[in-house]
């Protein structure tokens, strides 16, 4: 799961960036409002975490700028801001969420799941699909409610085509379940890696679309 941080304080940005990593999220962060709507367009994220005070734009007008050009992913709104006139225009802007600064961890974490679990249309913290179940805030999956034992690259690929059952998803967008701007590997990778899935959940879940990409079924 791939999340694109908007976050102009640098000391905030990268302990955000440290954490959600080491949650399994991949990363991108941009420091600056302009860039948002390019991102967006260029490269696939399941959610978006927006600052309100940005050097360059109000956050405000990036959030009606994400909406007003169709993208319909999950968006929190971080702020420190605390007029309840900015908290309206913004969830009546678009946005999914609001959390104040400062905040806990723990809390944004869990409103990040939230967001996640409606965008997947689902209400339950489990995600199920046919026997497997992901786990968002224990980062892990069981199939027949036995744990599976997966790499940390295994478990973004597999989470992700659970999050998206019944969707295709391409290589490009599994390869950015994995990496972030700053890193990269080959589409043999993803290849490699559902040769692996497959031999540790059944063989037909995983389906291959010529010249697509791959499918979980519901």
């Amino acid at each position: 799961m791939r999340i694109l941080l908007v976050e102009d304080d640098t000391l905030l940005g990268q302990s955000m960036v440290t954490s959600l990593s080491r949650q399994g999220y991949t990363i991108d962060w941009l420091e600056r409002g302009s860039g948002v709507t390019t991102a967006l367009k260029t490269q696939t994220f399941t959610a978006v975490i927006l600052d309100l005070t940005l050097p360059d734009m109000d956050g405000l007008q990036v959030l009606r700028a994400v909406r007003q050009k169709g993208y319909e992913l999950p968006i929190m709104i971080l702020t420190a801001r605390d007029d309840i006139r900015d908290r309206v225009n913004g969830l009546d802007g678009g946005a999914d969420d609001y959390l104040g600064k400062p905040f806990a961890l723990e809390e944004l974490l869990a409103r990040l799941r939230v967001m996640i679990r409606r965008q997947s249309g689902r209400a339950d913290e489990h995600i199920v699909v046919g026997e497997l179940s992901l786990s968002l805030s224990e980062q892990s999956i069981r199939i027949a409610d036995v744990p599976l034992k997966l790499t940390r690259n295994e478990y973004k690929i597999l989470a992700g085509l659970m999050i998206n059952a019944g969707r295709v998803q391409s290589k490009e967008t599994l390869l950015q379940y994995l990496h972030g701007w700053e890193e990269g590997s080959s589409d043999n990778a993803i290849e490699v890696h559902i040769h692996n899935l497959r031999k540790k959940i059944p063989d037909q879940a995983i389906k291959n679309i010529r010249g697509v990409g791959y499918i979980l079924e519901k």
